[in-house]
C-alpha cells in the first residue's frame, strides 16, 4: 500500500472511532441526570489514557522516544491545549444539540486542519484540493442551518469552536509526525493533560453518575482511543491535503 492508501484507511478507523465516542456520549445523558462537558471529558481520556500507556509503555526503548527537544515538547504541548479545548466545546455542544449536528460542525475540523498546514507548515493545497474541501465545508454549514440565534446560539458556536481547534490540534500532530515523535506519546500526554485540566472544574462540581452513565463514557474513551490513534498514525502517512476529506466519513458514521 502506499503511504497515502494507509493514510485514508487510518483517517477512516479514526472517523469511525469518532463516531462511536459521540455516540456514547450522547447516550450517557439517557441513563441518568445530565453531567458537565468537563466530566465527561474527564472519563472520556481515562481510557485513552490506560491504552496510551500502555502502547507507549511497550515501545519504550524505540529510538523515535528518545530523541525528543525542547521544539518537540512545546507542540505537543500546543497540541493537548488545543486538543482538551476542541473536546470541551464539541461534547458541550453534544449534549444541548441533536448528535448529528454536534458532529457535523465538528467535521469542520478537516477544513480547518488544512488552512493551517498551509499557514503554519508550508503544504501547498492545489485548487482542486481546496475546491473539495471547501465545498464540504459549504455544505456542513448548509446542513445544519446556524442561524446562530437563538437558545441554541452558544451550543452551535461551541461546535465550531471544537472544529477549529481540532483542526489545529491535527496540524500540530502532522508537524510531530514529520518530526517521527512517537504517536502513543503524543495521545498519552494529551489524554494525561485534559484529565488534569478537568480536576478542578470537578472538584467544584461533580455529579453523581449512574452505572449506565460511566459505561457510556468508558465506551465513549474507548472510541476516542480508536480515533486518536487512527488521526495521528493518519497524519503521519499523508499531508491533511491529500486525505483530510476522507475524515467526513464520520458524518455517516454518526448518522449510522
Amino acid at each position: 500500500m502506499s503511504d497515502r492508501a494507509k493514510g485514508i484507511g487510518c483517517i477512516l478507523a479514526s472517523a469511525f472511532g469518532f463516531a462511536l465516542m459521540a455516540m456514547f456520549v450522547r447516550l450517557c445523558d439517557d441513563f441518568g441526570a445530565p453531567i458537565s462537558s468537563f466530566q465527561k471529558s474527564f472519563f472520556r481520556n481515562v481510557l485513552a489514557l490506560v491504552i496510551a500507556s500502555g502502547v507507549f509503555c511497550a515501545h519504550h526503548l524505540h529510538a523515535e522516544t528518545g530523541n525528543l527537544k525542547p521544539k518537540h515538547w512545546g507542540l505537543v504541548l500546543l497540541r493537548s491545549v488545543l486538543g482538551t479545548i476542541g473536546i470541551f466545546a464539541n461534547f458541550y455542544a453534544l449534549s444541548h444539540i441533536p448528535i448529528a449536528e454536534g458532529q457535523t460542525l465538528n467535521k469542520t475540523a478537516p477544513f480547518f486542519t488544512v488552512i493551517f498546514a498551509w499557514m503554519f507548515l508550508g503544504e501547498r493545497a492545489s485548487l482542486r484540493q481546496f475546491g473539495a474541501l471547501g465545498l464540504a465545508f459549504a455544505g456542513v454549514l448548509l446542513i445544519v442551518k446556524p442561524g446562530f440565534a437563538g437558545a441554541a446560539a452558544f451550543p452551535l458556536t461551541m461546535g465550531l469552536v471544537g472544529g477549529l481547534c481540532a483542526g489545529a490540534a491535527y496540524a500540530c500532530v502532522r508537524q510531530l509526525g514529520i518530526w517521527r515523535v512517537e504517536g502513543a506519546l503524543i495521545i498519552l500526554f494529551f489524554s494525561a493533560f485534559s484529565c488534569l485540566a478537568s480536576v478542578p472544574f470537578m472538584v467544584c462540581r461533580f455529579d453523581p453518575m449512574t452505572l449506565g452513565q460511566v459505561l457510556s463514557l468508558l465506551g465513549a474513551g474507548l472510541g476516542a482511543a480508536i480515533g486518536q490513534f487512527g488521526i495521528t498514525a493518519a497524519y503521519r502517512y499523508a499531508a491533511p491535503r491529500s486525505i483530510a476529506v476522507f475524515d467526513y466519513a464520520n458524518i455517516l458514521f454518526t448518522a449510522v
